[in-house]
């Protein structure tokens, strides 16, 4: 639902393609050795190179007027060289420092993949997301790509490591955000709510993250929205599913962006085959605002507002009834999300970081007429954290969190009229030091204190990981840390006392990673405690294990003009929880799942083109026939997927556009996710569950209008 901004975005990283300036030179240290392998870039575009191994360097550039060109190394400051681009060559000699920081240094790396404005050592960028097949411009979908994740075809969410999508927790600038992915119908996934290319950090962790962020047993996903633009820019969306429209204007020390946009899947739904059968076939709209502020040399204030209203109606089969009826299955949905940040440089060495958001999500839903389904969710937060370095490369950060919750449900048929209203108040402390003992050994020591009324209670979390460095482009890592996460608030229902649930991760993870190769292999377990069971009242009763091995390749380097990467996951999981009547694995576990990404770009045209190949085993899936003591035993056929897409950059009347095409399922697998089976058990009545359409189409023109570079007012 989001390709709008996610792919009218991209244009912004374009350029004008009507002119080309060539750049030139070489790289040295202060010896007037050369530096082979520097990477040379164009702050905020995709135009670079590497030096050779005389130090030499040579590419064109789209991109006119002022820009900031980037030269790093590991090992080496990097370097900012402020030029002009008017078509004109320019020869250049850059001289680079070497010096004590986190690029020569040990980091710590167990649990996370973390890409960035300021880490070279990257995993996923923006542009790596829209141009990844089958991912859709999706955030969530490209992180389907790495090693730890699962392939879940009817479910909404991330699936990490053997926790299920309740347990993987989304931050924006800090704060959790409380609805991520737009609302949708059963058995059928959502994709998430924000642009890639909204922000300019993404942190994803495993396992064994920060005690800064807490309420999530499995994995935190961490994103860092952008900061103040270059320029102001119009940008124009055509989709096959609908239209977009935004503007973003920059003056001196201000930038405001307007965004919009429809979505109506009816005429995409009516042309490509669909195996479900929608009433109303899904239609959004939204509206966003982002506001930029610089305060002073150190300080920013950002701010974000959207409102999402989204409506579908879908038609299930009635399993019980032979005569072929629909229950039909209606849901609106009104989103709001809004927040805002500050950070400045507030004394000698400190950095004072603050955010606060508020978000609100209604669901109104009617099931065949007759059974109606209310919930109105608000949340509203602050987040406060104070920096300071010490020495080299050490520091220490501490601060807190407050969140106040209102989940008012309501349900109403014939027989039941029922509505209640929860309200929860949770509090975080926070406390960690990254302690560098050397370059090649670092330590990171914390903890987390949590209060949650609905609980009552308080505990404690501690974190630490350890990371040695054992070679040039090698190191070790260890990671132990103890993550609570509060109940859903519907088990709060219940009149049985509940209190929080609990995983400890142990992980051990050894990193190679040179200038355009990456290898990670990773080894974890996971232990579950206090997990809730409502079998056969709801408690803290249920338990659990995960373990597993998970292994990432990455190659920028061996074939030219290429990129791929290799993903495998081995997962080894059980759990007793929920209504489960024994220990099992779950039915979003697969044992095996490799991914494997290739792009390939071709500079003559401007053209890069890419494909996903996707393999997973079988889930375990419930039949109702089977002993208790075998639950969870059948497994579903093997998972595969292969997708394709292209993107060619281009000129339409002079202003600077992006056709993309995508294909997903080309060779049409007919994967099955799960199956369902009607109230007497019965084999022949059985449904297998399976996607919307066996293949699913995009296609999308994006045009950049009028760009105003360099705009100082």
């Amino acid at each position: 639902m989001q390709k709008l901004i996610t792919l009218a975005l991209i244009i912004s990283y374009g350029s004008s393609i009507l002119a080309q300036t060539p750049l030139s030179g070489t790289v040295s240290d202060k010896k007037g050795e050369p530096i082979i392998g520097a990477n040379i870039y164009i702050k905020d575009s995709y135009d670079g190179t590497s030096t050779d191994a005389n130090g030499k360097f040579s590419f064109s550039t789209f991109e006119s007027d002022s820009q900031s060109l980037l030269f790093s190394y590991i090992g080496y400051e990097t370097f900012t060289l402020p030029i002009f681009l008017n078509g004109v060559p320019q020869e250049l000699k850059v001289i680079m420092t070497e010096v004590v920081n986190e690029l020569n240094t040990v980091v710590i790396t167990a649990g996370s993949f973390e890409a960035s404005d300021e880490r070279r050592i990257t995993i996923l960028r923006p542009l790596d997301i829209v141009t990844t097949a089958g991912a859709a411009g999706d955030t969530y979908g490209a992180l389907q790509t790495l090693p730890g994740t699962q392939q879940i075809g009817n479910e909404t969410g991330l699936f990490v490591r053997g926790g299920d999508a309740s347990e993987t927790k989304t931050f924006i600038d800090g704060i959790a955000v409380a609805d991520p992915y737009f609302t949708g119908v059963p058995e059928i996934p959502s994709r998430g709510r924000f642009s890639p290319f909204l922000f300019k950090g993404t942190f994803f962790s495993t396992g064994g993250y920060s005690a800064q962020y807490g309420d999530a047993m499995s994995s935190a996903l961490v994103l860092e929205s952008q900061d103040l633009p270059d320029r102001s820019t119009t940008n124009i969306g055509l989709m096959s599913v609908g239209a977009s429209i935004g503007h973003l204007h920059r003056w001196k020390n201000t930038s405001l962006g307007i965004y919009g946009s429809y979505i109506n899947l009816l005429p995409y739904t009516t042309i490509v085959k669909q195996r479900v059968d929608w009433t109303k076939a899904p239609e959004s709209t939204n509206g966003s605002l982002i506001f930029r502020q610089k305060t002073s040399k150190t300080g920013l204030l950002k701010a974000f507002i959207s409102y999402a209203p989204s409506n579908s109606i879908i038609n299930y089969p009635d399993i019980n009834d032979t005569t072929g009826s629909q229950i039909p299955y209606n849901v609106r949905n009104q989103n709001l999300f809004a927040n805002a940040s500050y950070k400045e440089l507030v004394a000698k060495n400190w950095t004072l970081f603050s955010a606060f958001s508020y978000s609100s999500d209604r669901n109104d839903i009617v099931i065949d007429q007759a059974d109606s389904i209310q919930n109105d969710n608000t949340l509203t937060q602050g987040r406060i954290t104070l920096t300071h370095p010490m020495g080299n490369l050490s520091t220490l950060r501490f601060g807190g969190e407050l969140q106040h919750a209102v989940y008012t449900d309501a349900f109403k048929n014939l027989f039941v009229d029922f509505s209640d209203s929860i309200k929860n108040n949770y509090a975080a402390a926070y406390a960690e030091a990254d302690v560098y003992v050397s370059q090649k050994l670092v330590a990171r020591i914390g903890g987390r204190l949590e209060n949650a009324s609905l609980l009552s209670e308080i505990n404690f979390a501690p974190r630490t990981s350890v990371a040695y460095k054992t070679g040039k482009d090698n190191q070790l890592s260890f990671a132990y840390g103890q993550f609570y996460q509060q109940p859903d608030h519907y088990f709060s229902y219940s009149s049985h006392p509940l209190t929080y649930s609990r995983a400890d991760h142990y992980i051990l993870n050894f990193q190679n990673v040179t200038d355009k190769q990456t290898f990670r292999a990773e080894a974890y377990y996971k232990s579950y405690k206090n997990l809730v069971s409502t079998n056969p009242d709801t408690t803290n009763d249920g338990q659990g294990y995960a373990r597993g091995l998970d292994l990432f390749w990455r190659d920028k380097k061996t074939i030219p003009y290429a990129d791929y990467w290799i993903s495998y996951s081995f997962l080894d999981t059980k759990r007793k929880y929920l209504d489960y009547p024994i220990e099992a694995t779950p039915t979003f576990a697969a044992k095996h799942t490799l991914s494997l990404v290739y792009k390939q770009t071709i500079p003559s045209i401007n053209v890069t083109v890419g494909t996903t190949y996707v393999f997973a085993t079988g889930r375990p899936y419930e039949d109702p026939n089977d002993d208790p003591q075998h639950y969870l035993s059948q497994r579903t056929p093997n998972f595969h997927n292969l997708s394709l897409n292209a993107s060619w950059l281009t000129a339409i009347f002079q202003n600077f556009t992006v056709i993309a095409v995508s294909v997903n399922n080309v060779l049409g697998f007919d994967n099955i996710y799960s199956y369902q089976y009607p109230s007497d058990g019965s084999e022949a009545g059985r449904i297998a569950i399976k996607s919307p359409a066996i293949r699913s189409y995009f296609i999308g023109v994006f045009m950049s209008i009028g760009e105003d570079r360099g705009e100082d007012e």
